[in-house]
């Protein structure tokens, strides 16, 4: 049996799809959370100076992205068929497109900009994304986003409406589709048990 071990800091960000994916599958690994006055010692360690790292019986991983789907294909999350793969990379990919527009909002440092990104973010982007998730929801019509079993890419999508959800709990109502898919990937019972034990961090 092969043995995991999962590094990065002590909050959410480009781990969690990693430890729900590990949640989900039943998979015990090394949660390794670091601080920021550690990080400087352990940096010269890693593949290429960033978290998060994954390492696999030894042998390091870097880029979340690669982990997550690493750990997909580990736990039989990445689709059945090529088209399938190819429909979840999809969904992971329109997914860093809105983190991209999240993480320029929340680091732009001139107060003004900030403020225009972050009206932006509310009120044209994330509306327009959740239509997109939506929209492919409807397409698919399982009540998942690939095929008919839970995937890379509704772990994914509901690590980000959980964030969502958090600072506004009625973002969702206007998708009914979405809204009951947050529902049922955050019901299933290995993943409710990991978010509702997980410690709050901001991001």
């Amino acid at each position: 049996m092969a043995s995991y071990k999962l590094t990065y800091f002590d909050f959410r960000g480009r781990a969690e799809v990693a430890r729900l994916i590990f949640a989900h599958a039943g998979k015990k690994f090394e949660d390794v959370r670091i601080s920021f006055e550690k990080w400087p010692a352990i940096k010269p360690s890693t593949p290429f100076g960033q978290l998060p790292v994954l390492e696999v019986d030894g042998q390091m991983i870097g880029q979340s992205g690669a982990i997550d789907k690493f750990l997909a294909r580990e736990f039989g999350l990445y689709g059945k068929t090529n088209m399938e793969s190819c429909q979840i990379d999809q969904i992971v990919c329109l997914i860093n497109d809105y983190l991209s527009a999240v993480i320029k909002a929340m680091y732009e440092k001139d107060e003004a900009k900030k403020a225009e990104l972050t009206k932006n973010l509310k009120e044209e982007q994330i509306p327009k994304y959740l239509g997109f998730f939506e929209n492919l929801l409807k397409k698919n019509g399982s009540g998942y986003f690939v095929g008919r079993d839970v995937t890379l890419a509704d772990i994914n999508v509901y690590n980000v409406t959980w964030s969502i959800v958090k600072d506004a709990p009625a973002a969702l109502d206007s998708y009914p589709l979405l809204k009951e898919h947050h529902q049922k990937v955050g019901s299933i019972p290995q993943i409710k048990a990991y978010v509702d034990a997980r410690k709050p961090t901001d991001i």
